[in-house]
This record gives structure tokens, sequence and C-alpha cells, in this order.
């Protein structure tokens, strides 16, 4: 049986001895890691900019490089302060995030938790108070679970006489001052009790960020629905909150925050305690973490409120742009470059270098011919000819011109004035003497002036060009009221035309 008892401990042990926090404080260089840690990340700066970080570390480092301690044991790690916050992320001890637009590093919950341990190691003590907190968290317990009415109000009761007693003796003047050791031990069990919340709220925020990390991928594999996922996830979260002493811890400290009154009051009691005699036996260092405890419980509950909001804003994005194949795509894009990166270093020498891709190929599609025409470039057009070369003004007559030219009104108006007082203008046209096309738009004109109505039915005509040649124009019928008009300009157009024949 002890030999079982032997594994199991043993085996606990080793596990233990792999958590990120064991691991810092076991590390070769624990105490700069310590050190370091502890002024790049203070309660007023929880979180640090990349670059100011690095220099940071770069220039703590230099300097303690310079003052020797590079060669006394344990000594100081190799690189420059860029490569060691880098090792820090791969070991878990600082968390890259983004913050505003900005990428900065915070302490895990694990580096958080060293850093409480090694100040503790360093300067905490057994002392009553946490001697008396233990007796009175044990004594509480007790009553919590105590289920029998009688024992419960018998303490009760108690606890009411010792209270009246206290208050007898304030009313009669008896006021006993506490002893100075005794009150600084009371402030140093504060300031152990503080020490614990930031690795606690730090460790909701890792839940929470471990969380989005699950759903995301889960919703990536696309193997449930995504409905079942998100209420699993809602699941989930609620469970940190009850059922983990971290989750608790946050929410009692979410209630306090959310009422200011009780932020004042402690900020107030804080200021009240600094300004006792006792407080002149605290170190800088103590005055200045106890003041700064209330700065500390909003710091804790802003980490996690932003841990929460940042997985619902990834989870929404997530479930809003989810594209199954496409996430195949990738998916499958990645495995076959992880696949090839094995198989080159299977047989890669140490000094063969890879070229890396700026930009992803692709892909080259012929062009298509659209056309079989000759690709070769048109003549250009012959060059213009002047009109005295081709022309001779002086062979054109008079006749001709206005033969070729517009209507003639004179005529036009004299037939039309011998129809008598309504006609039909496609009969009108073919009786007359003149029966060019510009004729028939000429009459159109004359008749408008006069009055006319459409028809419903077509009228043809056949009209006879200078040339001889001929053409048919089809329009709407048009009956003509010979009314002649008090003013007209038998050479100008008039506004409003009918709609004019159409070319058949």
């Amino acid at each position: 049986m002890s030999n079982v008892r032997a594994h199991a401990a043993y085996q606990r042990a080793t596990a233990a001895f792999k958590n990120p926090t064991l691991d810092l404080l076991h590390g070769r260089y624990a105490p700069f890691v310590v050190a370091a840690l502890s002024l790049v990340f203070t309660a007023d700066r929880t979180a640090v900019a990349v670059a100011d970080a690095h220099v940071e570390v770069g220039e703590m480092i230099d300097e303690l490089r310079v003052g020797g301690y590079a060669d006394l044991e344990p000594g100081l790690p190799a690189g420059s302060g860029r490569e060691i916050c880098r090792y820090w992320v791969r070991v878990g001890w600082l968390v890259p995030q983004i913050e505003d637009g900005a990428e900065v590093y915070r302490l895990s919950a694990q580096a958080v938790g060293a850093l409480e341990i090694a100040g503790r190691a360093g300067g905490g003590r057994v002392s009553r108070s946490r001697v008396r907190t233990l007796l009175e968290s044990v004594d509480q317990l007790a009553q919590h679970a105590e289920t029998d009415p009688d024992l419960r109000l018998a303490h009760l009761a108690a606890q009411r006489a010792e209270l009246d007693a206290e208050m007898d003796r304030l009313q009669a003047g008896e006021v006993e001052e506490a002893d100075d050791e005794l009150l600084l031990e009371e402030a140093e069990n504060v300031l152990h009790l503080a020490r614990e919340l930031p690795a606690d709220f730090s460790r909701v925020a890792e839940s929470i960020n471990a969380m989005q990390r699950d759903v995301v991928a889960d919703l990536r594999r696309d193997v449930r629905p995504a409905g079942e996922v998100l209420r699993e996830y809602l699941h989930r979260g609620q469970h940190v909150m009850q059922a983990t002493p971290e989750g608790r811890a946050f929410a009692g400290a979410l209630r306090l925050i959310g009422d200011p009154e009780h932020i004042d009051e402690l900020t107030d009691q804080v200021h009240e305690l600094l300004a006792k005699p006792f407080s002149r036996l605290l170190d800088a260092a103590q005055r200045e973490e106890l003041s700064a405890i209330a700065k500390r419980v909003e710091q804790g509950v802003q980490e996690v409120l932003t841990a929460q909001r940042r997985a619902s804003h990834v989870i929404t994005a997530q479930v809003r742009t989810h594209d199954p194949a496409r996430d195949r795509e990738v998916d499958d894009l990645l495995r076959g470059v992880m696949s090839g990166l094995q198989s080159w270093m299977r047989v890669s020498k140490p000094a063969d270098r890879v070229t890396p891709l700026e930009h992803f190929p692709t892909a080259h599609i012929g062009h298509l011919r659209q056309t079989l025409s000759d690709p070769r470039p048109p003549r250009g057009p012959a060059p213009l000819v002047h009109a005295a070369d081709v022309l001779d003004a002086a062979s054109v007559s008079e006749g001709d011109a206005r033969a070729w030219g517009g209507p003639d009104y004179p005529e036009l108006e004299a037939h039309v004035a011998g129809l008598g007082d309504s006609f039909d203008l496609g009969d009108a046209f073919g009786s007359s003497g003149t029966r060019r096309p510009v004729d028939l738009l000429g009459l159109l004109e004359i008749v408008h002036r006069g009055g006319m109505t459409e028809r419903e039915d077509i009228s043809v005509v056949t009209a006879q060009r200078p040339d001889g040649t001929t053409r048919k124009f089809a329009f709407v019928a048009v009956q003509a009221d010979n009314t002649p008009a008090d003013t007209a300009d038998s050479d100008s157009a008039t506004p409003n035309s009918p709609k004019g024949p159409s070319h058949v």
C-alpha cells in the first residue's frame, strides 16, 4: 500500500512541477525572471507595450552584466531583451494581446502566482493575524454548515453578548489601544490577501480565452451545429463564475465594484490607515501596495471584462463570417505546408535556405481569340478631294437647284385653295402637280396651319424625285379643314407640327 501511495505522490509532484508557476521558480535564471517581471509589471502597470518591455528587459540585463552578475551563480540568461521576452511567451509566463490597436504583454496567471509565492517566501511570516484569520474562517465555515437551529441561535446570542460588552466599555470611556506590532501584522495579512487577487483574476481571464479558442475550433471543424456550440460556451461561462474559487472571487469583486460607494469607502479606509502611527513601521513598497488595493481590484475586474468582450467579439465575427468550405481549404493548405516542411527537413542541410513566399501565385489563363479579322490595322482613309475638282458650280442650273430644293409653298398653297373646305391629305398629294417627298412635308405643314384631324386608318402615297426614282410613304390618314391662316409664313416651319410620314 505504501508503494502505491509513494508512486501516486511522486506522479502528483511531477505534474505539479510541469506547471509554469513552479517551472518559473525552479528554473536556473529564476532570480532574474522574478526581478525583471516584478519591475516591469506593477500594480499600476498591468499591461506593457511589447516594444517597451523589450527595451526595459534589455537595459536591465545589460546593467546586470556590467555589474558582474553574469559570472555569479545562478548567472544571467543569454540574448537580447526581445529574445528573452519571446522565450517567456513560449513557456507561458507572458501573454501577448492586442489592446487599442497595439500589441502588449500581460503576466499570465502562473507568472502572477509565482511572483506572489516569491514575495511571500522573501518577506512572509506566520503571524497572529493570519492564524486569527484562519480560525475565523474555520468558525464561519462551521456556522454556515450547522443545521441545528438551537446551536446557531446560541452562537448568535454569544456574539451579541460580546458586542454589547464592547459597546458598554466604549460608552464608559474604556478604549483599548491596539499594539503597533499587532496592527502591522494585520496590515501584512491584508497585503498577503491582496496579492492573491491578481492571480485569481488572471486565471478567470485565461479560462475565458481558453473557452474562446475551443469555441472557434469547434465552429471551424463544422461537426456540430453553431447553436449547440454557442449554448455550450454560455454554460461553460456560467460554470467558470460559479464553480471555481477564482470565479467566485471575481463574482464577489464584481458585486463590490458595481457599487461606487464600496470602492470609495475602501479607498477612504486605506487612506485613514496610512495616516495612523503604526503605518510608519511599513516600508515604502508596503505602503504603496496598501494604497493600491482598490485600484488592483478595479484592474482585475477590468481585465476579466475585457477578456469577455474580446471573446464575444471574436466568436460573433466567427459566426458571421464562418465558411466551412473556405476553412477546410485553409486547413488543407496548412497541412500541405507542414507536410512539405517535414519532407524538406529530412533531406535538407543546416546551411540550406528557403526563399520566403511573398505572395500567393496566381493562375495564368491564355487569351482566347475574339475575332477572325485581319489583326493588322486598317488602312488610312483616302485623301479629301476639293469640291472645285469634282463639281463645276457654273454647270448647275437654277432649275436643277429648285428641283432638288425644298417644298414649293406657293404652288402647294394654290393647290390646297382649290380643294374645298375639307379633303384627305393623301388624295391632295396625289392630285398635286409636284409629287416630290419634300412637297409631301410642305403640304402637311400647310394643312396643319389650317386645321386637321387624324383618323385611325393609314394613308399610303408614292412620291417621285426629280431623277425619276420613286418612294412610298405611309402615315396616319389626315382629314384637312381648308381654313385660311391669318398669319402664315410660307417659307417657315410651324411649331408643334404633326408626325411626318414614314418611308415604306
